[in-house]
């Protein structure tokens, strides 16, 4: 359905940001919502952020106060900005999609982008 491409990620030095790009292959502005999720070496996929149709979001308690997830309709992108990173955050991230409050979140994960936080 609707096609996910991540970007932005890369090395950065702990206390350091990044800024996450979603592009979205059409229009998600009228999607229950959208979400980030990371995998980091060794450990299951877990879920960081969500934004709600209506613009409220909820974070995981290992980034809250530190992350904040966002969108821009006019160019169909969800953002992650990420703040006073951690070496824990090192992880693959990757954004989905929840169209409806009735589905649950998408299973065709992308590519991800690897976000590595590093002295």
């Amino acid at each position: 359905q609707v096609h996910l491409v991540e970007s932005g990620g890369g090395l950065v030095q702990p206390g350091g940001s990044l800024r996450l790009s979603c592009a979205a292959s059409r229009s998600t502005s009228g999607f229950y919502a959208m979400g980030w999720f990371r995998q980091a070496p060794g450990k299951r996929r877990e879920w960081v952020a969500t934004i709600f149709r209506g613009g409220n979001t909820d974070y995981a308690d290992s980034v809250k106060g530190r992350f904040t997830i966002s969108r821009d309709n006019a160019k169909d992108t969800i953002y992650l900005q990420m703040n006073s990173l951690k070496p824990e955050d090192t992880a693959v991230y990757y954004c989905n999609a929840r169209p409806q409050a009735t589905m649950i979140w998408g299973d065709n994960w992308g590519q991800g982008t690897q976000v590595t936080v590093s002295s």
